[in-house]
């Protein structure tokens, strides 16, 4: 199972305890994976998107808590195709219908279906607390996370570029990064920060994927960590190999050309310590002299040996 499927998987399982929270679930499941109809007869029916078994119980559950409204007719309705969707109808009683749709606000006291292209009313998420049961249930829908394993991208794919920002305004509202961006037809909610994803996690009330992704966060860290430092290291081990290489071929070119007799007594015996240990650190040759010199000594008179031998490279 993906990390995405088993956070969704704990997502379904929460159904809120209070009235007002509930609304909001329902105006999540409906705003993104529900269809409003209305018959010939002025009569309204709810269709929900049919594939999606597990949501479809929650939403269920949801509607007996809130409205004592029972499901007796999804399992056996045949399903139809709109907008390339599968869906099948959930209340075909238009007064459940009608009154429900009232409590979320999806129908005014005139009968007039709420336009999609106007979001949801406000007024159902006025609370913290249903604002959260409004972004878990639309991640339940239209959400997904990748396996923070391999990146950290959570996103919400949203039909229409009002519940976008609607969406984006909410999850603002917790001090969480979100950003819109337009995908073919669809509008993007994103957010890419591995830190602002624990948050959301946390904000949607799913601990035990949270706790998962910190744990799995926390290895990456600590794996990236000792990486750089092993490639830091290497690369400083690298560099002092190359300069030990010049400083070794600059004093054979000396010694060959001009000769160890010639040159100071300061710079021969840094010369000769250097051809004896040709792997040594600038540290370690200053303290094989006598006496010992620290490490900017040991540069300054390998230094003197490279300006020599340029000019006798002349």
């Amino acid at each position: 199972m993906s990390f995405s499927a088993e956070v969704k998987e704990e997502l379904i399982k929460h159904v809120a305890s209070a009235r007002h929270c509930q609304l909001a679930e329902i105006a999540a499941i409906i705003s993104a994976n529900g269809m409003i109809r209305e018959g010939e007869n002025g009569g309204i029916s709810l269709y929900i998107k049919a594939d999606d078994v597990q949501l479809n119980r929650k939403f269920f559950t949801i509607l007996k808590k809130a409205f004592k409204i029972e499901n007796s007719i999804f399992e056996e309705e045949t399903p139809i195709h709109v907008g390339g969707r599968l869906y099948k109808l959930a209340i075909g009683n238009d007064e459940d219908v009608r009154n429900l749709l009232m409590a979320v606000r999806m129908l005014d006291e005139k009968g007039v279906i709420r336009d999609k292209n106007s979001g949801i009313d406000t007024l159902i998420t006025k609370n913290s607390c249903c604002k959260r049961a409004f972004i878990r249930d639309t991640f339940i829908c239209i959400g997904s996370v990748n396996d923070p394993e391999k990146s950290y991208h959570l996103e919400f794919v949203c039909d229409t570029e009002i519940q976008a920002i609607q969406l984006q305004e909410f999850i603002i509202s917790f001090d969480i990064k979100a950003k819109i961006i337009k995908r073919k037809k669809y509008f993007v909610v994103y957010i890419k920060e591995g830190s602002e994803i624990v948050d959301l996690l946390n904000v949607m009330e799913a601990p035990l994927s949270l706790m998962n992704m910190e744990n799995t966060r926390i290895v990456k860290e600590v794996r990236n960590s000792v990486n750089r430092r092993v490639n830091c290291e290497a690369a400083n081990i690298t560099k002092t190999v190359n300069a030990a290489s010049k400083q070794t071929e600059d004093i054979v070119f000396i010694r060959d050309n001009y000769g160890f007799q010639n040159l100071p007594d300061s710079l021969r015996e840094i010369a000769e310590v250097r051809l004896e240990y040709p792997e040594a650190t600038l540290q370690e040759l200053g303290g094989y002299l006598d006496p010992p010199v620290g490490k900017s000594g040991a540069n300054h008179r390998l230094k003197k040996l490279h300006e020599l031998a340029e000019k006798l490279r002349v």
